[in-house]
């Protein structure tokens, strides 16, 4: 392709330049061979390359019924080792070449582990080479806002910074391996209730401090070649054709110069979707190519913008061409070593009294493994993101395999049935827990509520998984829960175990990852990215959930997850960043760079970490800081950094963290800006959001930043802002011959009673001979 893209530009007709912006079939965009340009691939998903090659390779005619078929793809059937005895769309979904099912995004973030996750990305690319793709559509990162949300399962946290970080993570490694990464969904696209149609509603200041961040960073730090916008509306406006958020924010204020492509069949304009920034209209559509072709000829949309949008594809089409290896050969084996590390890093070990785990063969040499899922994991979510896993690790066989001679082990599923009980199944399962030492339960939310287009209805796991767990622990006191879920769920039964692995949806090395953590051989080390509710109730987004006339208003503003529950000081089931391990760990000795910092500057914070158990582990630190009091309502406290440390049983480290002053600022609606405030601020270091032992206090150095002053703002206000109050005491000492400081002291004395704007103060309660423009100059310092 000739690389003078302008030149290119100028030579290609209007009808050239729409197919360009127009996708070719579900899965490639247009080639023009008349001018050089090859088309590339792309492909779903989140945490694997899902490839269907009779789409994509095989001329296989599509329509809307084969894109139905893939984004209502259950989980269960997405196995390469039984697809081939299915018919109806899960035959054409089986089409799909197997590859590696690295854990889902609430189980990856989990690992905290921003290196591992760059590893998983470099997989992810090299199994696009070995495939002929060139963009994977992922990462996303919606905030987790509500539990119920049908793809919480792809997204990694409640938080931004960590949803940011581990998104850039695996964007930098993937696209260091000459893929392209497609962060998404652009924006606000937090639950799966009729998302085509839902506007989300939401004030500036929590769309930008919570649910815009998460994309800010993550753009900062990995510059992805693509952004993909939404389904839904923001705020009244198709996210597809907003140009406030594609172009205000993405492009003038964080400087993104990359392409920005649609969901698919998510343009409902073209032409509208164009002027507003989307470059890229996925997937071919006769109706978008004829729009946008007649806006062009009428002027509605200037040449100059197309050509924009064109430049930008062009830089694309040839940054994927010039980093194609076709001859690449992926190493499954070795990437499946990876996703069983990936997930034993992930695994969040939630409770564990009198240390029932490890198992160890002296205390618990009979082993009881029971439930279905022991046998048939559940490993990922459904939908689009759904892989056929290259291998798979069953619970069971990896149990058996790791426990040896040393333990014996009997298995019994209990709950054939996912939605009836089994009697004879369930008296089975209780006498072999009875005859055990201890019962390892295996348990999961229901195979397919999760995934596009609808959200879960409850927070429950399935109900005879439920009772299954109360039937054993009526006779079995050492009960281990291994809990296979998409997002967080209830736990009325918690009472029923003594120990609890969370493994969210950890891919195909769960099982190893499971037995290996159940015997030791592993640390458990992850950690909650969003907070476990004790009820649906109570979470934060519940009273507007799901929103009503097509509208979803996010009244919780900035207080989801971990906000929420701390400014209203209740305790959750399991608070945000927390995890146990085998071991223990001890926080000491802090000490910061300086105790005043400006807002360009880096405060390191610098603590000391120990061992104190016998067991070599990884601990996941957490930084969070605390404003001082200020105009604007904020959080208790907000996670700015954390990092995991490995450590040897025993071992001390020194551990340092960066704090960029500049993260301190929070958006003001009323200035229209990112705004730091001078003053106080509480630094907090420890294990999770309720668990940080180590503390101090640094003063930020800035100038104040103050809310243009009007007639109608009171005395009060007005006291608050020292140069305005000073211009405005002049006025007052120059019309009513009265000495300045007097008429200071009179105002701040009369402030507290006088309600009133400051026009109506001055003029009727001081009498004083002042126009409306005149007050308003000397307020804005005009005059």
């Amino acid at each position: 392709m000739n690389r003078d893209f302008k030149t290119l530009i100028a030579a290609m007709s209007a009808e050239e330049k729409v197919a360009l912006l127009t996708g070719s079939g579900l899965w490639r965009t247009a080639s023009l061979p008349q001018h050089g340009i090859d088309d590339i691939v792309m492909t779903d998903g989140t945490y694997g390359v899902r490839y269907s090659s009779a789409q994509i390779d095989g001329g296989e005619k599509w329509s809307m019924d084969d894109f139905i078929s893939v984004i209502t793809q259950t989980a269960d059937q997405a196995n390469a080792e039984e697809s081939a005895a299915k018919g109806g769309s899960e035959a054409l979904f089986s089409t799909s070449l197997p590859a590696t099912c690295f854990p889902n995004g609430s189980s990856l973030a989990c690992s905290w582990d921003i290196d591992l996750v760059y590893q998983m990305g470099q997989a992810l690319g090299r199994e696009c080479q070995h495939m002929g793709v060139g963009i994977l559509l992922g990462p996303g990162i919606n905030i987790r806002r509500t539990p119920l949300a049908g793809r919480g399962y792809e997204y990694y946290a409640e938080d931004p910074v960590v949803s940011g970080d581990i998104a850039a993570a695996l964007i930098n490694g993937l696209q260091d391996e000459g893929v392209g990464a497609s962060l998404k969904h652009f924006a606000a696209n937090n639950s799966e209730y009729r998302r085509t149609e839902m506007d989300s509603i939401i004030e500036e200041r929590a769309l930008r401090e919570i649910y815009l961040a998460g994309f800010q960073r993550a753009i900062a730090k990995s510059q992805p070649w693509t952004v993909m916008s939404s389904y839904n509306r923001l705020n009244g406006v198709q996210t597809s054709q907003d140009p406030f958020l594609l172009t205000q924010v993405l492009r003038d204020e964080w400087g993104y110069q990359g392409v920005v492509m649609s969901d698919w069949y998510g343009v409902k304009d073209r032409p509208a979707s164009l002027l507003a920034g989307n470059d890229l209209a996925m997937p071919e559509t006769r109706r978008d190519k004829q729009t946008l072709l007649a806006a062009i000829e009428s002027g509605e949309v200037p040449m100059p913008v197309v050509d924009r949008a064109c430049q930008r594809m062009l830089e694309l089409l040839d940054k994927v061409q010039r980093h194609r290896r076709p001859n690449a050969q992926a190493d499954f084996p070795a990437h499946h070593a990876l996703s069983q590390q990936l997930a034993a890093e992930s695994i969040v070990l939630l409770k564990n009294d009198d240390g029932l785990l490890p198992l160890r063969p002296e205390k618990t040499p009979r082993i009881a493994v029971l439930g279905k899922p022991a046998q048939e994991p559940v490993i990922q979510g459904s939908g689009c993101a759904t892989t056929v896993p290259y291998l798979l690790d069953r619970p069971l066989d990896e149990i058996f395999d790791l426990a040896g001679d040393d333990f014996s082990v009997r298995w019994a599923i209990g709950a054939p049935d996912d939605l009836r009980d089994d009697e004879a199944a369930l008296v089975q399962a209780k006498a072999v827990a009875q005859e055990a030492d201890v019962a390892v339960i295996f348990v999961s939310t229901a195979v397919g509520e999760d995934g596009e287009n609808g959200d879960r209805q409850d927070l429950n796991i399935l109900a005879v998984h439920e009772r299954l767990i109360r039937e054993v622990a009526s006779v079995q006191p050492n009960v281990v829960v291994v809990l296979a879920n998409s997002d967080a769920v209830v736990m009325p039964w918690l009472g029923g175990c003594k120990a609890l692995l969370e493994t969210f949806f950890a891919g195909q090395g769960m099982g190893r990852a499971v037995a290996e953590i159940l015997f030791g051989l592993r640390n458990p080390c992850g950690k909650l990215t969003v907070t476990v509710p004790n009820t649906l109730e109570e979470t934060p987004a519940w009273l507007q959930y799901p929103g009503e006339n097509l509208r979803h208003h996010y009244s919780e503003g900035l207080f989801v997850g971990y906000r929420y529950y701390d400014k209203r000081r209740l305790n959750p089931l399991f608070p945000f960043g927390f995890g146990l391990s085998y071991t223990q760990f001890a926080y000491d000795n802090l000490s910061l760079s300086t105790t005043h910092a400006g807002a360009d500057d880096t405060l390191t914070v610098t603590f000391d970490l120990r061992n104190v158990g016998a067991y070599d582990g990884k601990e996941v630190v957490q930084l969070y800081v605390s404003a001082p009091k200020g105009e604007l309502i904020r959080e208790v406290r907000a996670l700015k950094g954390f990092t995991k440390v490995a450590l040897a049983a025993g071992e001390t480290r020194r551990v340092s963290l960066q704090l960029p002053i500049a993260e301190l600022a929070c958006y003001h609606p009323g200035l229209a800006d990112w705004v730091i405030t001078p003053g106080e601020w509480q630094l907090h270091v420890g294990a999770s959001s309720r668990d940080l032992p180590l503390s101090a206090t640094f003063e930020v150095d800035c100038p104040p930043r103050y809310v243009p002053l009007r007639d109608d703002n009171s005395l009060q206000q007005l006291i608050q802002q020292p140069e305005a109050f000073a211009r405005v005491v002049q006025l007052i000492a120059g019309k009513s011959q009265m000495p300045a400081e007097q008429v200071r002291e009179k105002l701040i004395r009369l402030a507290p009673d006088l309600f009133c704007g400051l026009l109506i103060a001055l003029t009727e309660f001081l009498a004083l001979d002042i126009e409306r423009d005149e007050l308003n100059a000397v307020l804005a310092g005009t005059d």
